[in-house]
């Protein structure tokens, strides 16, 4: 498959091969989000590469890095002992190459740290006395473990520290990355279909590759999530399973802030799961996060303890509202067509679409230069899910809707809109001016009420 996107990545490669000094690269991001994939398609050959094994002890882990370090040194290596010795065999490897940058790329690297290995030790031996002073190495590690390569390599307090030189946080595709990596496959929906599939698959490079052109969405979804056949039908269980040890209470968490679309604060987590306030709360809420399967955020007046998390990874969502079930069926999505369940998902998850896309929600207003903060905001009589307080004395007051065609903007639903914008101003005082926004797929269909709005964005201004 070829490359699609990842611009700004491929700059900082190119630059790295052009500068002359040793380069750390830390790269990290969720499962299937395409790491491997991008390394090495844009440098495509290496001094040497290897790749972690899950669930492997060390001495397991010791013999396949040795016959990496066979294959790529062109010689048999005699078998290390430990992992200092290892970095000593890889060290002549990168000696003995002739190229002008020499590229190493360890994969999964968090799978080589297992219980007393020492092997962050050694790396840091390797970096600190030999690599560092070279100006030919580009050295590149990643890991699914976002927490790992965060809390391991990047913010390392001990010999490691600020020894990265350059991090890159993998993120999935924006929708107009999504439209050109398609286009690639053949598949040629309209930005409907392409913002459905987005619903339910993110900007998941893996998922998307399954997607099968000469069939609509709707037959792709039904054909990859409700076929027992089909390689995505226990996704979900293996997605989990291969990023967390625990991944039972992780999956717990996701469950119930599935139930509550604007999120749940930590205590209101708390009752839901069954495990002990503290620590691991705190850890596996962080780990959720840095994997991009939840957001941290808070709401306009409330306090920093106050933070609510909310579920904005569209898959696992998918699963919960439709896949978490004992019997499902093989044309099971196709008889929902049309149905108020598959309707109030449609809603939640087109929300969560306009949130991964802030920052070209803000392109499409023409305020890109203008920072903002931006919230969400409730209380008993009313909930506003998306708020851009500017800093040119304006706030954007959004609401978000997903049809399959023009909304019809009737009168009491503007009454209700009208209702959200004054509890806002009665409970948030504010000297700024109030703009209702509204983000549709079609736009509003002509009426007396279309004019109420001032702003009005549809789901081409997402791409």
């Amino acid at each position: 498959m070829e490359l699609v996107g990842r611009i700004r990545e491929r700059s900082l490669f190119q630059e790295l091969t052009e500068n002359e000094r040793a380069n750390f690269v830390a790269i990290y991001g969720r499962r299937r989000i395409g790491k491997t994939f991008l390394i090495k398609n844009h440098f495509k050959t290496f001094e040497f590469y290897h790749s972690g094994v899950a669930n492997v002890e060390t001495k397991q882990q010791l013999k396949l890095f040795h016959q990496s370090l066979c294959q790529f040194g062109k010689k048999e290596f005699p078998l290390p002992k430990n992992w200092f010795e290892a970095f000593d065999l890889l060290k002549v490897i990168i000696q003995n190459s002739r190229r002008k940058k020499k590229v190493v790329f360890i994969d999964e690297m968090p799978w080589l740290q297992t219980q007393r290995s020492n092997f962050l030790a050694a790396l840091e031996y390797f970096w600190n006395h030999w690599a560092s002073e070279r100006t030919d190495l580009i050295f590149i590690v990643c890991g699914s473990s976002s927490t790992w390569i965060i809390n391991k390599l990047i913010n390392n307090k001990a010999g490691l520290h600020n020894r990265i030189t350059h991090k890159i946080h993998l993120k999935p595709f924006t929708l107009s990355e999504t439209e050109l990596f398609l286009s690639k496959k053949g598949i040629q929906w309209n930005r409907y279909q392409l913002v459905k599939a987005y619903m339910v698959f993110g900007g998941i490079p893996y998922y998307l590759e399954q997607l099968q052109k000469g069939k609509s969405i709707d037959q792709n979804i039904n054909d990859l999530l409700f076929d027992e056949e089909s390689v995505l039908f226990n996704e979900f269980q293996n997605l989990y399973a291969s990023l967390f040890s625990n991944h039972e209470t992780y999956i717990e968490i996701v469950n119930a802030l599935a139930t509550k679309n604007k999120g749940l604060t930590r205590n209101e987590i708390v009752p839901l799961v069954s495990i002990n306030t503290g620590g691991t709360l705190s850890t596996i809420l962080e780990d959720l996060e840095l994997s991009g399967f939840i957001r941290k955020y808070y709401a306009v007046g409330k306090k920093q303890r106050d933070a609510l998390y909310q579920l904005v990874d569209t898959y696992s969502l998918f699963y919960f509202n439709f896949l978490n079930q004992k019997n499902r069926q093989k044309n099971q999505w196709i008889q929902l067509l049309g149905s108020p369940k598959l309707n109030a998902w449609g809603g939640y998850a087109f929300e969560i679409v306009c949130l991964w896309h802030i920052e070209t929600i803000k392109k499409a207003m023409g305020i890109e230069g203008i920072h903002c903060d931006v919230y969400s905001w409730s209380n008993t009589n009313a909930q506003i899910d998306l708020i851009f307080d500017r800093k040119d004395q304006i706030v954007n007051v959004f609401e978000i809707k997903f049809s399959e065609n023009q909304f019809i903007l009737q009168t009491n639903y503007l009454l209700n809109l009208m209702n959200k914008v004054n509890e806002f101003k009665s409970n948030i005082p504010t000297k700024k001016a109030i703009q209702l926004t509204m983000i549709t797929t079609y736009g509003l269909a002509e009426n007396e009420n279309k004019g109420m709005i001032p702003f009005q964005l549809t789901m081409e201004d997402l791409f």
